[in-house]
């Protein structure tokens, strides 16, 4: 149960960053980046009688409901609270804090905000297995029917979305929407290594023993331990492999050198450790 709240905490956390951006940031500017919110942004200009707040509920309703029926049990329950959640929320934002203007005269620190707020939330949803639905949806549906490179035929319909903001909104704007959809992916993908980072360990020691019951009895980790010998020397050694985290890296480190200060150590850098106390396979 606790594992499910802090699980629920953080789809929360992620989806009402991606509504805070979106609502605050980019509706106002007219940024389109793709997605279900740029659609709505040229849909809601061309149709002024409907907010786009309310266009994003009804296209990931819509979305939701098309979702259900062509995948079936399959579709992730995760998906479905964050797209109602991020629908519901934007809804209500049009209502509770209307905005009719930017909050400043300055396009590229709100298109930064309109990036990363946004970048930062699906980072959080996608390390989940979660998304806020949208074109992820036709992304499961197109996955399941054809062999098509998902990847590359949501970028070109993201790229069709922000050709339209071009069209809609003139140059300006769209220039800004196409800076936002190249950042985009980029930094998803930056925040996304930055949460799974973990730091993979080689340390060759004489006080193995010392450091083995370090890491399993005060880290909690485990480690494998390799006997080798030392190519210039001859002598015996013992490898220790082990995966922490990036705190547990910082005190075995300090640990190893205060009791074999000639210790050998190697910490490098890792976002796919796959196994227990790190990602599921």
């Amino acid at each position: 149960m606790k594992e499910k709240v802090r699980v629920y905490a953080l789809l929360t956390l992620g989806t009402l960053l991606v509504t805070a951006g979106v609502y605050v940031f980019k509706f106002p500017n007219n940024f389109s980046t793709g997605g279900v919110s740029g659609l709505s942004i040229i849909l809601g200009h061309l149709q002024p009688w409907v907010s786009p707040g309310t266009l994003v509920l009804v296209i990931n309703v819509l979305m939701l409901l098309l979702g259900f029926l062509i995948l079936g049990p399959r579709f992730g329950a995760r998906t479905v609270y964050c797209s109602l959640l991020m629908s519901v929320g934007t809804y209500v934002l049009e209502r509770v804090f209307p905005m009719q203007a930017p909050l400043t005269d300055q396009p590229l620190l709100e298109l930064l905000f309109a990036i990363g707020l946004p970048a930062v939330g699906s980072a959080i949803l996608f390390n989940l297995q979660a998304s806020t639905g949208g074109t992820d949806i036709a992304a499961m549906i197109l996955r399941k029917y054809t062999s098509m490179d998902i990847g590359k035929a949501l970028f070109v319909a993201d790229a069709l979305i922000v050709l339209g903001a071009c069209l809609t909104f003139g140059v300006e704007t769209g220039l800004y929407s196409v800076l936002g959809l190249v950042l985009k992916s980029t930094l998803v993908d930056s925040v996304i290594e930055s949460i799974n980072l973990r730091k993979y360990c080689t340390i060759i020691t004489a006080e193995h023993e010392k450091v083995e019951k370090y890491i399993t009895g005060t880290l909690k980790r485990g480690a494998t331990v390799w006997t080798g010998y030392g190519a210039y020397s001859g002598d015996e050694r013992h490898v220790i492999l082990t995966a922490l985290r990036r705190a547990q890296a910082q005190a075995l480190r300090s640990y190893v050198r205060s009791v074999d200060p000639h210790a050998f150590i190697v910490i490098a850098n890792s976002s796919e450790i796959i196994g227990k106390g790190f990602r599921g396979v």
